[in-house]
C-alpha cells in the first residue's frame, strides 16, 4: 500500500446549493487540506415542492473530504460546527473509515522523506 502506515478516514457531508465552499473552509481551518465537491440533487421528506405549478427539485451539494484520522472527529466537529448542523435543514456530514488509498502521491513523498527506504 502506497500510504503504508497512515490512517484515513472520509468525511462526507452534504448541503444545501451553494454551501460546499463553507465546508471546504472549515475542514481546511481544522487541518484537512481540502475537499472534492460534487453536485447532487435530494430526495427525502421534503422532497419536491411546487412553485407556479413547477416542481423544484432540492439541489445539494456533496463534498467528500479526505482525512488523517488522527484528525478526523475535529475537522468533523468543525464542519458542523461552521454549518449549524444542529439545525433542521442545514445539512448532514458522517465519517467513513477508510480501508486503502492510492494515488496521495504527496504524502507518498514526505512519507519518503520521514522514512527513508531502506538499501
Amino acid at each position: 500500500m502506497p500510504t503504508e502506515g497512515i490512517e484515513f478516514d472520509l468525511i462526507v457531508s452534504i448541503v444545501e446549493k451553494g454551501r460546499a465552499c463553507e465546508v471546504v473552509a472549515a475542514s481546511k481551518k481544522a487541518g484537512a487540506e481540502g475537499g472534492t465537491i460534487l453536485s447532487g440533487r435530494g430526495s427525502g421528506i421534503h422532497d419536491n415542492k411546487k412553485v407556479f405549478g413547477i416542481i423544484l427539485e432540492p439541489e445539494k451539494e456533496l463534498v467528500l473530504t479526505l482525512v488523517d484520522r488522527s484528525i478526523a472527529s475535529q475537522t468533523m466537529q468543525a464542519i458542523s460546527s461552521a454549518l449549524n448542523l444542529d439545525q433542521p435543514g442545514n445539512g448532514i456530514t458522517f465519517l467513513l473509515k477508510v480501508e486503502e488509498t492510492a494515488g496521495i502521491c504527496h504524502l507518498c513523498h514526505l512519507q519518503k522523506i520521514i522514512k527513508p527506504e531502506k538499501a
